[in-house]
């Protein structure tokens, strides 16, 4: 087994076969779709359809045919395929091996965290943060209307209420000045999200929720890389969770992590996350046996996520430097069309570090935004709105309550496109979307 491994790691050296490599992985891709793949998307469509079409067909229309520009792939940036082979000759697959606890190491340092722990997604650590922050049935968490149905889901799961606020025109994140009003004697959770990967202003939160003994937990699913006044978004709660996703910036296809910033809560959450044992510490010698001490749930991630994970975190500087000029040649093309009051582009206030995780514009109405949708689609380009309002859904009217009018939400949730953003868009791509937008706008 020893020399299996040091023999991948000396084939590994070689760039030309980690080239060859995702060549191979997108040809077995072909093979098993039946579709033709190539390092950037080369899928094509119809311009007189609306929408694209889903299993990579071509469809002709007359004589236009155009190539589609997808929101989002998945890509490969280095040792991936060979750190899953690690994983697997290592005979672990489980979770916690080798690949996991140096992820957890990574994250750490590069954060300053006190404690990282890997989840099977973002939505499982918030699970975790809510069981840790103990209540009763009934008691509240204070989520903003605008935000993925996991903020409040995972809270709801526990038997907390949540209780909707409003969000910020600027930055799209929650209005803290709206959290006085919001807070009850049930309340036990502030759980701000920060959207985008643009901080929320934490300094004001922390200072509300510390005033009254209520818990912080950030939803920082989209942060990671984000900062606020100098510190790592998801280190400044009592708890951070973040997210590995397919459409993150550094993806394992589903994953998370809990950050764990206070010492009072390491313990437990390793014992919650290993299914409400204390097999972790058993395994570190602390203990002469495991058993079940505590409610609980299986969270760990296999070895293969992990092992696809720290390939991405170790090319972590060259994905935010490519994600940041995709972000910036977005910026400056689409900056006339703001300047003529037409659309409004992504804020990002002092205080903040963004990490360049969404590329959005806001038209002034609906109407626009829904007609910019459709122009750019039969274009052969993969725009997409964002979140449906979480205070007047089916659940949400069922199991929260809202605090106030969300007028911002309703306005921003209809008026929001998401334009496409991945690590493989070309500069080229990028300018026919920039352009599409203003063509759309000339009409």
């Amino acid at each position: 087994m020893s020399r299996a491994l040091d023999e991948l790691e000396t084939l590994w050296s070689d760039s030309d076969l980690v080239a060859r490599c995702r060549r191979v992985a997108e040809a077995l891709f072909s093979l098993s779709s039946g579709t033709q793949h190539s390092p950037t998307p080369t899928r094509e469509f119809s311009a007189c359809d609306t929408t694209p079409p889903l299993d990579g067909r071509k469809e002709i229309c007359g004589s236009s045919r155009v190539e589609r520009i997808p929101f989002n792939r998945p890509y490969l940036v280095g040792k991936e395929l060979f750190y899953i082979s690690q994983a697997v000759l290592s005979g672990k697959l489980s979770g916690d091996g080798e690949f996991t606890k140096r992820c957890h190491a990574f994250l750490e340092r590069r954060y300053a965290a006190q404690k990282v722990l890997l989840t099977t997604s973002c939505t499982t650590a918030l699970e975790i943060a809510a069981i840790l922050c103990r209540n009763e049935p009934g008691d509240e968490v204070i989520v903003p209307g605008f935000t993925f149905v996991s903020t409040a889901n995972a809270f709801v799961t526990h038997g907390y209420k949540p209780v909707f606020v409003d969000i910020r025109e600027d930055t799209l994140n929650m209005d803290e000045r709206l959290l006085e009003a919001a807070i009850t004697d049930r309340t036990r959770v502030i759980c701000p999200v920060h959207y985008a990967g643009v901080a929320c202003d934490m300094d004001p939160i922390l200072k509300i929720a510390r005033s009254r003994g209520i818990a912080v937990v950030e939803d920082a699913a989209q942060g990671v890389e984000a900062k606020y006044k100098d510190r790592a978004l998801g280190t400044i709660g009592d708890l951070g969770a973040y997210s590995f996703h397919d459409t993150k910036n550094f993806v394992c296809g589903e994953g998370g992590a809990l950050l764990v910033n206070r010492e009072d809560f390491v313990e437990r959450t390793e014992i919650i996350r290993e299914k409400g044992t204390n097999r972790t510490q058993f395994f570190r010698g602390e203990a002469a046996k495991y058993t079940w001490l505590d409610v609980g749930g299986s969270y760990l991630p296999s070895e293969v996520l992990s092992a696809f994970l720290l390939a991405q975190l170790e090319a972590i500087d060259q994905i935010q430097a490519r994600r940041a000029a995709i972000f910036n040649r977005y910026t400056a093309g689409l900056k006339p069309l703001q300047d003529q009051a037409l659309i409004r582009l992504p804020y990002v206030p002092p205080y903040a570090s963004g990490n360049n995780h969404i590329f959005y514009v806001l038209t002034e109405t609906p109407d626009v935004r829904d007609n910019l949708l459709v122009f750019l689609r039969e274009r052969g380009i993969s725009a997409v709105f964002h979140y449906v309002p979480l205070h007047n859904s089916p659940a949400g009217l069922r199991w929260g309550r809202s605090s106030g009018t969300l007028k911002v939400v309703e306005r921003t949730a209809a008026t929001l496109l998401r334009l496409p953003m991945f690590l493989e868009i070309t500069d080229e791509q990028i300018d026919r979307v920039v352009s599409a937008v203003h063509e759309f706008f000339r009409r």
